[in-house]
């Protein structure tokens, strides 16, 4: 027989593991966890579950295997409850996250060895066993426990204290309610009491009924009706920058370094006699989902979630492509990281997509997108912008680049000329960008390096380009993941405006903008408010004028 004290060892063994596997939090900004004591009512409740139940003998098999699942999914989602915001920036949506799996999953695999694919496959099952087993070994315990009258009654007045502690706790922080009420939830990770597992995937149930409930009614796209006099017979450049963030400004361990690449950014404006103007932005996406940024831009109308843009996309809008269509400009869609078809094309209403596979680079490769930045607007000239009688351009240009894990980043070719052929890269160039594999626990190097590449590569565009009239958007689709950025950082986004036109730059100056290079506080404004006001500085419109609109949506945001 096994001594009493033995037993109470492996009792108290088995309830912190239970306990800790379902309140742990996470050690920010990284994938590792810790435990500081918390408690859980959910173990409290499912241990008294078991006494009601009122059998005298160890759990049976079918019900120990059933608790032990129960468990394992609850430990799984506690994890990437506690894990996501640390790393991403935001909470999970599984409704809408699950969707984009697959198309991240080809991502991976397409770049990665198969023999590594299957060796972490086979680990992460492995590592899902183990956890079963060791719940199963920890819920026998307890099982066990409750066929003893003494140990039987300790324990039940203990979940009973916990239940009742756990109430009075959140009925004194009522104001910080741990259910979901509409879209807000709330979770304090380390808390005594943290929020329960089986709220968040209530949460997530509540989610996806909201979602596909009926549609909601989309707001009204703004009036597009400008006569754009102020671009005519001008190239229009759109240039989302990925991951470029406010923390390019503002977070000192990323603006020092990153300094003498903006300011050569600025030089080469300066030096081929174009002006520009500065602002932030609020992004309505974080992170990561860049499509969100994208969409809210060219449509103006603000998509903060899939559900949104799924509705969209399924409406015949007008869009800020389909507003420089009419006034004469062919709309290329340059998007080096297309490597499949792209329904949204036909919604913005573009004249020529042009995917990887018709960018046809042939270069070595970087990162999950492969394709340098750099390369695309090469690329570019030779098919659009060179053509000797040609409309202007409305060119969306999405870069890869800086995308996360941001390494290893392609050296900026001097030589253009270069980037066509199978070896556009001198040998030494190459091995160092080899040699900056992704840092998995230091992000930040790498994110300035991504940002400064892409900043020199639209530089050496600007210089190549030095005698054409060209207006170039440049802003960030949203910041770096939460591991770059840092805890609570905005949502904001740089936005430059480039160009030669003193009275284009006057009138954004008008509107809120700031000379120079260097965005300034406070927001112009949410993303999608900034399309009707670039439309009023680039032209005359009917009706109101675009800051009366800008005015009274961001009233109601």
């Amino acid at each position: 027989m096994t001594p009493p004290w033995r037993r109470w060892v492996a009792l108290a063994a088995a309830i912190v593991l239970l306990d800790a596997s379902v309140t742990f939090a996470n050690i920010w900004p990284t994938p590792a966890i810790s435990w500081a004591g918390a408690v859980s009512v959910e173990l409290a409740a499912a241990m008294l579950a078991i006494a009601l139940i009122g059998e005298r003998r160890p759990l049976r098999r079918h019900l120990l295997a059933g608790v032990s699942l129960m468990w394992t999914a609850l430990a799984l989602g506690r994890y990437a409850d506690v894990t996501a915001p640390a790393l991403y920036g935001r909470d999970i949506n599984l409704y809408w996250d699950i969707r984009y799996m697959p198309d991240v999953v080809r991502m991976i695999t397409r770049v990665t060895p198969l023999a590594v694919i299957v060796g972490a496959i086979a680990a992460i099952a492995l590592l899902l066993w183990i956890v079963y087993r060791v719940m199963r070994w920890a819920w026998a315990i307890v099982g066990d426990a409750f066929t003893i009258r003494d140990e039987r009654r300790i324990l039940v007045a203990m979940s009973i204290a916990v239940i009742a502690a756990f109430s009075l706790d959140r009925w004194g922080e009522s104001q910080k309610s741990w259910v979901f009420r509409g879209e807000q939830y709330h979770d304090d990770a380390r808390a005594f009491f943290p929020t329960p597992v089986t709220a968040s995937y209530g949460h997530q149930i509540w989610l996806a009924a909201h979602a596909a409930s009926a549609s909601r009614v989309l707001p009204a796209t703004p009036p597009m009706d400008s006569d754009l006099a102020l671009v005519k017979n001008t190239d229009v450049f759109v240039v989302f920058i990925e991951s470029y963030g406010a923390v390019a400004y503002e977070r000192p361990e990323i603006a020092r370094p990153l300094a003498a690449a903006l300011a050569q950014f600025e030089s080469a404006i300066r030096d081929t006699h174009r002006g520009v103007v500065s602002a932030f932005v609020a992004s309505p996406t974080y992170g990561g989902s860049s499509w969100l940024a994208h969409v809210s831009l060219l449509s103006g109308v603000e998509v903060r979630e899939a559900g949104t843009n799924a509705r969209l996309l399924t409406e015949r809008r007008d869009t800020m492509v389909r507003a420089f269509g009419r006034q004469g400009f062919r709309t290329i869609a340059l998007m080096p990281g297309l490597r499949g078809p792209w329904p949204e094309g036909g919604f913005y209403g573009f004249d020529q997509i042009y995917g990887a596979d018709r960018l046809a680079y042939h270069g070595p490769e970087f990162g999950w997108f492969a394709v340098p930045d750099q390369f695309s607007l090469h690329r570019l000239d030779a098919l659009e912008v060179n053509r000797r009688s040609r409309s202007p351009l409305f060119v969306f240009f999405p870069t890869i680049s800086p995308h996360f894990p941001f390494s290893p980043t392609p050296p900026y070719q001097p030589d253009w000329s270069r980037l066509d052929t199978s070896r556009p890269f001198d040998g030494p160039d190459l091995v160092r960008a080899y040699e900056h594999e992704p840092d998995w626990v230091h992000f930040a190097p790498g994110y300035v390096e991504s940002m400064a590449y892409d900043l020199a590569a639209i530089a050496g565009y600007l210089r190549r380009h030095a005698d054409r009239d060209v207006v170039m958007i440049v802003l960030g689709d949203h910041q770096p993941p939460a591991l770059v950025s840092g805890e609570g950082a905005p949502w904001d986004v740089p936005v430059h405006i480039v160009a030669s036109q003193p009275d284009l730059l006057s009138r954004l100056v008008s509107s809120g903008f700031r000379r120079g290079l260097t965005p300034e506080r406070p927001t112009l404004g949410p993303m999608h408010a900034l399309l009707p006001l670039m439309l009023d500085a680039f032209g005359e419109r009917h009706g109101q004028k675009a800051t009366a609109e800008i005015a009274t949506i961001a009233e109601k945001n």
